[in-house]
C-alpha cells in the first residue's frame, strides 16, 4: 500500500518543520495506514529475530558440545582423536578439516600450550617433505606446523626471536609431539648450529630421493612456477651443461650434494640424532618408511595400511583419514621432462663419489643411480 510513496516530514533550515510542497512526494499517513505500518514493521523485526534464532543457537548448542567434548578428552589425558561424536560435529558444524588445522585454530583447546618443535624435518627440498609431513600428521599423538616456517635459515624471522617461533606452532596435549618442516634446512649453513643452540637433544627428520631424480624435480617445480607467472623458461639440457660440461654450479645440483651437507650437520649432532627417510621407498610403498620414523620418535604404532590408497591418475599414494580421502596439492607429483640419455649420465657419474661418501657417513646405503 506504500509502493509508490515515501514517509517524509519536510524540515526548514532552521530545523522546524514545515508542510511539504507539492512538488515533494510523501505519503500523508491516516491512523488506520499508521497501524497497517506498524504491524507490517512488527512483523518485520520478529521475522528477522526468529531467523537469527534459528542460527545462533544451533551454533550456540555445538559450541557448548565442542567444549564439553575437549573437556572430557582432557580430563582423560588424551588427544582428541576420530570418534563418532568428533565426526558428527565435524560434519554438522564444520569446525576443522583436519586434525592440524584444529590444533593450529586460534582459539585454545583446554588443556593445550604451543610447544617449540620437539622435532623438525630438516629437508632436502623436493625430497618428499610435504607427503612425509602430511601422512605423519595421521598419527594422533603427532600436530604439524601449517607452513614451512624459515626460522633458523631465513635472518629476518630469526632475529624475531624464540617466541616468535612458538607462536607459529599448533596447539598441543603434553603427550604430543610438534613437528614443522622446512626443506632449506639442510642446505643452509647456519641452520644446523642455530637448531642445536634451540636443543641439543632434538630429534631431526631427512627425507631424500635420488640426487639425479631430485635436481630433475628441482627444475621442474621452477619450470612450472615461470610457466605460471608468464617467465621465460630453459630446457633442462640448456641449464644443466655449459660448454659442454655439467655445470655444478647450478643450484639444484648443490642441494644433491648431500655429503657436503651431512657434514654440517653431524658437526652438531651425533648421527642417532638424525633419522634419514628414504624417499624413493615412501612414494612406493610409505607404511614401511612411516613406522621407523614411529620407532624413532617412540610413538606407539598407529599408522596403518588402510591409511593409504594408490591413485591411479596421480600415479602416487593418498591419505585416508578422519573419515576422508585427501591427496597432496596437484603441484606435487607434476611429469619430469624427458631428459636426454647422454645428461643423465653425466649427472648419475657426479654424484656417485658423493653419493659413496655420503653412505659412509650414515652407516647405510641407498639405491640410487
Amino acid at each position: 500500500m506504500f509502493s509508490d510513496c515515501h514517509l517524509c516530514l519536510p524540515v526548514s533550515a532552521q530545523g522546524a518543520a514545515r508542510e511539504p510542497h507539492a512538488s515533494e512526494a510523501c505519503c500523508v499517513l491516516t491512523t488506520g495506514s499508521a497501524n497497517h505500518l506498524k504491524r507490517g514493521l512488527t512483523y518485520s523485526f520478529f521475522s528477522r529475530a526468529k531467523h537469527y534464532l534459528e542460527i545462533i543457537i544451533p551454533l550456540h548448542m555445538a559450541f557448548v558440545l565442542v567444549s564439553a567434548y575437549l573437556l572430557l578428552t582432557h580430563a582423560q589425558g588424551a588427544p582428541v582423536e576420530n570418534g563418532a561424536l568428533l565426526d558428527t560435529l565435524k560434519s554438522q558444524v564444520g569446525l576443522f578439516s583436519n586434525k592440524s588445522e584444529h590444533y593450529s585454530a586460534q582459539v585454545r583447546p583446554p588443556g593445550t600450550s604451543r610447544q617449540i618443535p620437539q622435532t623438525i624435518i630438516i629437508g632436502v627440498r623436493k625430497g618428499g617433505t610435504r607427503a612425509l609431513l602430511e601422512m605423519l600428521d595421521i598419527h594422533p599423538n603427532i600436530v604439524v606446523a601449517a607452513t614451512e616456517v624459515h626460522f633458523f635459515d631465513w635472518d629476518e624471522n630469526y632475529v624475531k626471536g624464540i617466541d616468535w617461533y612458538r607462536n607459529l606452532m599448533p596447539f598441543s596435549y603434553g603427550n604430543q609431539i610438534t613437528i614443522e618442516k622446512t626443506p632449506g634446512y639442510f642446505t643452509s649453513p647456519q641452520a644446523p648450529g642455530r637448531i642445536h643452540d634451540m636443543n641439543s637433544s632434538i630429534k631431526l627428520l631427512l627425507i631424500l630421493r635420488d640426487p639425479t631424480e631430485r635436481v630433475i624435480s628441482d627444475y621442474t617445480q621452477v619450470y612450472y612456477n615461470r610457466v605460471e607467472s608468464h617467465k621465460p623458461v630453459q630446457l633442462f639440457e640448456d641449464i644443466v651443461i655449459k660448454n659442454g660440461v655439467l655445470n655444478t654450479k647450478y643450484k639444484a645440483i648443490q642441494r644433491s650434494l648431500y655429503d657436503v651437507h651431512m657434514e654440517k650437520w653431524l658437526k652438531h649432532f651425533s648421527l642417532d640424532q638424525i633419522h634419514i627417510v628414504d624417499g624413493n621407498t615412501l612414494i612406493k610403498d610409505p607404511l614401511p618408511e612411516l613406522q621407523k620414523v614411529e620407532r624413532f620418535l617412540n610413538l606407539p604404532s598407529r599408522i596403518m595400511s588402510s591409511n593409504f590408497y594408490f591413485n591411479q591418475t596421480k600415479g602416487f599414494y593418498c591419505i585416508r583419514s578422519d573419515g576422508r580421502e585427501r591427496c597432496l596439492h596437484e603441484s606435487k607429483g607434476r611429469p619430469h621432462p624427458l631428459v636426454n640419455s647422454t645428461v643423465l649420465e653425466q649427472l648419475y657419474s657426479y654424484f656417485r663419489e658423493h653419493n659413496a661418501k655420503f653412505y659412509r657417513m650414515v652407516n647405510h646405503s641407498f639405491d640410487w643411480h
